[in-house]
């Protein structure tokens, strides 16, 4: 026999009906039928295929073998044999062919043809033989199930997930061979792949197997049905694949990465300790404690470096968590001092700065905590506490704290990728505790500088009745560039001022600051609105220009650039009101029987960026008429761009609903409008006006006669006769004598004095000159310049202010005594 017979009748061996394609020939050898497995061995579909003649499917040489294959059957065995076909795209195949006859009864004879691709040569056929040899030693574990899901075959690679050998696992189902495991879970997925033929690939099933009954293994299985000839499924195949390393390391990603999404999403040192110990369970730990040292707390500085005296530091909890309700582990409660025993770990850990772990607990060994004399020593046992981590909490270089992560529930002990894992949890946690330890040092200090910049109250005045409201966007130092004042003017006038400044904290503070004081140093110089925000304009300018050469551009002048600011005069005995703008809102008004409007001010150029002179508008207010000035946060639509226009609407609807005090209906206004968090910074100064009464006010024209000088004392004196202020008198006289004089002597007519009764007694003397008068510190021997001395030191304050007609010098007395 040669070779090549040799060959064929050991391929003819092995040959396995299981791996054939099947096709059905007539008597003649012509294709009557044409399965699916046939067009994907050979390319051809059905319709080409049907009624030709086999040797038609084969290569020239082969095909005439075949022309006379009936022949060489045999009535009840049939033919086998190596022949080559062409696929449909013209390549050779080598096949084995199996032809066996077709129970046919009294019709016609019929043949069975299998057809198995051998590949290229001999070596590469796969008889079942061949492929049980395989999966026997694959590393990959292997089982077969019948239709009843009981064991018919495994491999030895599957003992090691569990179970025993495979002889012991044949006849029994999955819980039948390993008791405890979630045998339901899987064999709900053998189900699902024999009942609807769906491959399952990859399943992850994770759980504790008798291999490693003291860690959760993760395991890969995919299920796939197992069919006979006619397509029935005859069982369930299914391969497992240990993924337990990455199980693992996607366990540790996703914790980390849900640890950079939870922790440190506040400035709050106690918000973000308990945001670590909420992260740490249940995922890596049990029961975590996060206990961090009392300057850390406050927002001070920590000692730098090791601590010898470990044993003193005050600690306290400032975060726990665990995955029972309650933290029943715990002895201390978040907020209490956290005291340790001296030498035990937590304080070792503290003095040195370094990690430390235990995988298993002594169950009879005493907590750490220190306890007081009376509490009886809890051991690991009553806790059922077995395995523990200590971390510190370093920050740059800084020891803040120590986290304690304890395991109770999960068998398995904390190893060193476990201890890794918490390490860059707690570093992760530190650094955002040290940025809130930080901020809040900052907040403290922009708390202490609001309380400085900000007025605390406002004056007692007979012009307004005065509410404000201010809620800033800056929710770290609860500071911003909005600020609003209230400044008492010469003859009873009040200023109303709102201010905003694009920064926030501690810079924008800081210039918002500085143009205050700026406002107020102007207020006192008596000038118009529109004077006022000139000068304020240059001086933001100037300070710009100076600061601005600088690298670094946060300074106050800088942050001032590009700032509005509205200023509004009122007086009262007149009831006239005059206001100008540089890039601000127009304030509403809201009349005395409820109707709100907004003044037609022109906004003008914010404060340092140039452009056409600052207008004021003039109006006439009724006694009980309310100024609403505002910053532009107040106007903002939450949710939408900034629109003017809805936000007065929104503004106007607010007002008009409300009759309630200035001080709840200024909250009331700030709370509809304005989220909790505003995206922008929110000041609202509201003013109830008020008229000074006729008998509140008194007036004289005067001629310009020495003579009328003893005139005014004697007017001026009756008066305060009438309103009850006579102890004022003999210093009332004083300064209508001398100012009367300068005026006659100095300036020009019409001469008029005016006495306010108001939260002080106010002497006014105008006359139609423009030159300033000065305080001067006559000698001894001078004749003269005594009078402006001598109302310096008798009188409060005292000043000149200049109106359209000339000037006017005043002197207020604080009075003592109630008006009448």
């Amino acid at each position: 026999m040669g070779a090549s017979e040799e060959r064929d009748v050991s391929v003819r061996r092995r040959f396995d009906m299981a791996d054939a394609a099947p096709l059905l020939l007539d008597a003649r050898m012509s294709v009557t039928s044409w399965t699916a497995d046939a067009e994907r061995l050979l390319g051809y579909p059905a319709a080409e295929v049907l009624g030709r003649h086999a040797a038609e499917l084969l290569v020239p040489e082969d095909a005439a073998r075949v022309r006379d294959l009936t022949g060489q059957c045999d009535a009840d065995r049939g033919w086998s044999g190596l022949l080559s076909a062409r696929h449909r795209d013209g390549r050779a195949l080598r096949l084995m062919v199996r032809v066996v006859p077709a129970e046919h009864g009294d019709g016609p004879a019929r043949w069975v043809a299998l057809l198995a691709d051998l590949g290229d040569g001999p070596g590469w056929d796969m008889s079942r033989q061949v492929l049980e040899r395989m999966a026997a030693h694959s590393p990959v574990g292997i089982a077969i199930v019948d239709t009843d899901l009981r064991y018919v075959w495994s491999n030895t690679a599957l003992e090691q997930f569990g179970g025993g050998p495979a002889q012991q696992r044949l006849g029994r189902r999955l819980a039948e061979v390993q008791p405890g495991l979630d045998a339901e879970r899987l064999e709900a997925q053998m189900l699902r792949a024999l009942t609807t033929g769906e491959q399952v690939v990859g399943y992850e099933h994770v759980g504790r197997v008798r291999s490693a009954p003291h860690r959760q293994s993760a395991h890969s299985m995919s299920f796939i049905r197992l069919e006979d000839d006619l397509g029935r499924p005859i069982g369930v195949y299914y391969t497992v694949v240990d993924v337990s390393a990455s199980y693992r390391a996607r366990r540790r990603l996703a914790l980390l990465d849900r640890a950079g999404e939870c922790i440190g999403r506040s400035l709050d040192v106690v918000q973000t300790a308990q945001e670590l110990a909420d992260v740490a369970v249940p995922g890596l730990a049990d029961f975590v404690t996060v206990d961090l040292l009392e300057s850390v707390l406050k927002g001070a500085e920590p000692a730098p470096g090791p601590r010898d005296d470990a044993d003193a530091v005050p600690l306290r909890r400032a975060g726990q968590q665990s995955v029972r309700a309650g933290v029943p582990e715990t002895m201390v409660r978040v907020g209490e001092p956290a005291a340790y025993l001296a030498g035990s770990p937590p304080v070792r850990c503290l003095a040195d700065g370094l990690s430390w772990s235990e995988e298993r607990l002594d169950p009879m060994a005493t907590v750490w905590t220190a306890r007081s004399p009376g509490d009886r020593p809890a051991s690991f046992l009553d806790l059922g506490l077995h395995s523990v981590m200590i971390v510190p909490v370093r920050a740059r270089g800084i020891t803040l704290g120590i986290t304690t992560f304890f395991r109770r529930t999960r068998e398995d002990p904390f190893d060193e990728d476990d201890l890794s894992l918490a390490e860059e949890f707690v570093a992760r946690a530190a650094l955002c505790i040290d940025n809130a330890r930080r901020y809040s040092r900052e907040r403290d200090a922009a708390l202490v500088l609001q309380r400085n910049l900000l007025p605390h109250r406002f004056p007692e005045l007979d012009a307004v009745q005065v509410a404000a409201c201010y809620r800033p966007a800056d929710e770290l130092t609860g500071l911003a560039g909005d600020w609003f004042d209230v400044i008492p003017l010469s003859g009873a006038r009040v200023a109303l001022v709102v201010g905003e400044v694009a920064g926030h904290g501690i810079d924008g503070a800081a210039a918002m600051g500085r143009l205050r004081a700026a406002v107020q140093t102007l207020a006192d110089l008596d000038l118009t609105p529109e004077e006022v925000l000139a000068h304020l304009d240059d001086l933001v300018s100037r300070t710009a220009r100076e600061e601005g050469t600088g690298a670094d551009t946060r300074t106050s002048g800088m942050q001032a650039l590009g700032a509005s600011c509205l200023y509004v005069v009122y007086d009262p005995v007149s009831g006239e009101c005059a206001m100008a703008g540089a890039g601000h809102p127009a304030p509403a008004l809201i009349s005395p029987e409820g109707h709100v409007s907004f003044v037609e001010l022109p906004r003008g150029s914010a404060l340092g960026v140039g452009g056409l002179p600052f207008e004021s508008v003039e109006l006439e207010l009724a006694e009980g008429t309310v100024l609403a000035l505002h910053t532009d946060g107040l106007l903002a639509t939450p949710g939408a761009a900034r629109d003017q226009e809805t936000g007065r609407e929104r503004l106007r609807r607010a007002l008009e609903a409300r009759g309630q005090q200035l001080d709840d209906l200024c909250r009331t206004i700030v709370d509809d409008l304005v989220p909790t968090r505003p995206y922008d910074d929110v000041a609202l100064l509201m003013a109830r006006t008020r008229r000074l009464g006729a008998g509140q006010v008194a007036t004289w024209e005067l001629p310009v006669d020495p003579a009328v000088v003893a005139d005014a004392r004697k007017a001026a004196a009756r008066q305060l006769n009438a309103w009850g202020l006579d102890e004022l008198t003999f210093t009332t006289e004083l300064v209508v004598s001398e100012l009367v004089t300068n005026a006659i002597r100095h300036a020009a007519g019409p001469l008029r004095l005016r006495l306010i009764s108001e939260q002080a007694l106010i002497c006014e003397v105008s006359d139609g000159g423009a030159t300033a008068p000065h305080l001067r510190h006559p000698k001894t021997t001078d004749e003269g310049g005594r009078g402006l001395f001598l109302i310096s030191q008798f009188t409060q304050r005292w000043g000149t202010r200049y109106t359209d007609e000339g000037k006017i010098i005043w002197a207020e007395q604080p009075l003592r005594a109630p008006l009448v």
